[in-house]
């Protein structure tokens, strides 16, 4: 079991990366946030499945309580290993390689060609792409330090590892991973636990799916994570306040739980609407070619190490501080708004090769090889000028 979760877990950490890199890769600017934010979308889909299995495997008294569970995670598995037979390349990765035409076609797919009209954008972002990435492989450099190598890639860095960490300061997973705990805390039976989780779960994902669908792509990335961030301040106050008034253990005051289950069940719609899909897509969008991959790689790895944090401390928080543990995430969120509000940047909007103005950076690829191309040019003129003064 042990050997089996490891690799689980090795396997889900590639995932959560590579997901978000390459559905950032192969998006349109104008449907990034939507295309990258289906991911969250699978995860919460994910939870539905697995807490109605739970709910439902509760009634066996055999083996099947644990094989059946465990067993069902084959079914994505295995659509996931036949089906990215048929997914196209990274059309950057493909120019990185050198395989520009491969590359041209991927972004036609993409794009679409039916009018002329759609033919000619595909063509203008394939030469910028194309522009972009020859520049960039000039400097290009799998070094972790260049991470930090200059003011504009500190601050990418900071932002995508942010964001992810805030995303685990919104304390949702604690939800997810302990809610039947939770509920039974204000009131629940073990069984009416697990039913209220299985509601719980399909609340986000329906929500998600609405704002991916009509919202993201509009009001873009900042405003959705300052909206999170503050309306859990709120519904963590509120929690707070019912638990810490209301003991579960000694008070039957149904409403005030019924209101405690209603506060857990907003901050998984707020969720929904904030972190959830945009902090895969932030992450994602903000590194240049050279440093995406391991970038990407380092914010998701933030992510994954504070989830491990609150899912070893969360239950001896709940069992021994009580009502205070959800204070932490008030005050980590009331944090979180005010360095989103002044240090975040938006991305709406920008392709992938833009992110430079939005950064600031200070040197352009590009310009790096203009000035080379000019230097080369500069020499040949000298040559060609010496020997009409040696006649």
């Amino acid at each position: 079991m042990l050997i089996g979760r490891i690799i689980a877990g090795f396997a889900i950490g590639i995932l959560s990366m590579t997901v978000p890199l390459y559905n950032t890769e192969i998006a349109p600017p104008k449907i990034r946030g939507f295309i990258v934010g289906l991911a969250q979308q699978m995860i919460g889909i994910g939870f539905i499945v697995a807490n109605w299995v739970g709910y439902g495997c509760q009634f066996r008294d055999t083996d099947t309580q644990w094989r059946l569970p465990l067993g069902l995670q084959l079914v994505p598995a295995g659509l996931l290993l036949v089906g990215v037979q048929f997914m196209p390349f990274s059309p950057r990765w493909l120019l990185e390689q050198n395989r520009d035409e491969e590359a041209r076609k991927v972004v036609y797919l993409l794009h679409g060609t039916k009018t002329p009209e759609a033919k000619a954008s595909a063509e203008r972002e394939f030469l910028e792409m194309q522009e972009n990435i020859k520049a960039e492989l000039v400097t290009r450099s799998r070094s972790l330090s260049d991470l930090w190598a200059t003011p504009a890639m500190v601050r990418r860095t900071l932002v995508a590892v942010g964001v992810q960490t805030f995303t685990q300061f919104s304390g949702i997973n604690v939800l997810n991973y302990f809610g039947p705990t939770m509920y039974v805390a204000l009131g629940l039976s073990p069984s009416q636990s697990l039913l209220v989780q299985g509601i719980y779960g399909a609340v986000g994902p329906i929500t998600n799916f609405f704002f991916i669908t009509l919202v993201l792509d509009t009001v873009g990335r900042k405003k959705p994570l300052m909206f999170g961030a503050a309306s859990f301040v709120v519904t963590y106050s509120v929690l707070s306040a019912i638990v810490a008034s209301f003991p579960p253990e000694t008070s039957t005051n149904h409403p005030a739980q019924r209101a405690g289950i209603a506060m857990i069940f907003l901050t998984s719609i707020f969720f929904s609407v904030s972190f959830g899909p945009v902090s895969w897509t932030l992450a994602s969008e903000v590194f240049p070619t050279r440093t995406r991959a391991i970038g990407t790689s380092v914010a998701t790895c933030a992510n994954w190490a504070f989830n491990v944090l609150f899912s070893q401390v969360s239950n001896l928080a709940m069992s021994n501080i009580r009502w205070k543990y959800y204070v932490v995430f008030i005050i980590l969120n009331a944090i979180d708004f005010v360095i989103i509000g002044l240090f975040f940047p938006e991305t709406k909007g920008k392709t992938l090769e833009e992110m430079a103005h939005v950064f600031g950076d200070d040197v352009d690829a590009r310009d790096v090889v203009e000035k080379e191309q000019r230097e080369v040019r500069d020499l040949d003129d000298t040559e060609k000028i010496e020997p009409e003064h040696a006649k």
